[in-house]
């Protein structure tokens, strides 16, 4: 049986690029809600909407779990999606933990980048809340990323400027790690690192859930031996022609430029 992956475009992508490190030898769905695109800036209960009609074609194509690899979708839906299905669902939490752990530096702060959706909801409040005991965290809603990556926009004359004047109000003296809390951002970490301080540590979350997947798997008794194959759903159309499959293959290569 194969995994499933949703995000509400290409970002999840990013989070497959990991996942497929740590468990090469499944086979996967990769789904994206490329007609809804984006959510962030949505309301919430029309997110909804999109989010359980694309869960509920990835159920029926037999999946043994189902990663939301989409961080706006994982703090509006998870606890209801678990409700409804009996199979594993798997979600995206940003990165804050390991960047407000024990050993940093206690002078320095934490910037949060996600969607304008994500930093609005209770889930990631209760989450800094929890975890954030000084006081360190700061927001930052990032909408132009998701913009860019959809439209496949990795040149740096474009991106950087936009992501220059973001960052601009903070001193970067002052901070220690930067966390994408949208997995559409780690397509532009090479640009974070440039604009940052060499000392900042630029962080998502999208290993901490591959190994996550994997450990779920394990103790379910039900990791795979396939080939590593994906087959790629728009908004539930099938990809199948060659310049949709390019699309991904231009993704697939763009992250490793950027871990090279």
């Amino acid at each position: 049986m194969k995994i499933g992956f949703f995000d509400s475009g290409i970002g999840g992508i990013t989070v497959l690029y990991d996942t497929l490190k740590v468990l090469p030898n499944e086979d996967y769905i990769y789904y994206a809600d490329t007609l809804n695109v984006p959510y962030g800036p949505k309301p919430k209960d029309e997110v909804k909407k999109y989010i359980f009609s694309a869960i509920d074609f990835i159920i029926k194509q037999e999946v043994k779990a189902v990663v939301i690899a989409c961080n706006t979708a994982t703090s509006v839906a998870i606890e209801e999606l678990r409700n409804k299905y009996s199979i594993p669902i798997v979600g995206m939490e940003p990165a804050i933990k390991p960047a407000v752990e024990k050993d940093r530096d206690a002078n320095k702060r934490v910037l949060v980048t996600a969607t304008a959706l994500t930093l609005k909801e209770e889930k990631l409040h209760n989450l800094i809340a929890k975890l954030d005991n000084e006081h360190v965290v700061d927001l930052l809603p990032l909408p132009g990323l998701v913009q860019f990556s959809e439209k496949l926009e990795f040149n740096e004359e474009i991106v950087l400027p936009y992501l220059k004047e973001q960052l601009s109000k903070y001193d970067f003296n002052n901070y220690e790690t930067i966390v994408l809390g949208c997995t559409h951002f780690s397509y532009f970490k090479d640009m974070f690192r440039k604009l940052a301080l060499s000392h900042i540590k630029v962080i998502d979350g999208n290993i901490g859930t591959a190994n996550n997947l994997k450990r779920i798997l394990k103790e379910m008794n039900s990791l795979n031996e396939g080939n590593g194959s994906i087959t790629f759903y728009n908004s539930g159309f099938k990809i199948q022609d060659k310049a949709g499959l390019d699309k991904y293959n231009r993704l697939f290569k763009r992250l490793d430029t950027i871990n090279e």
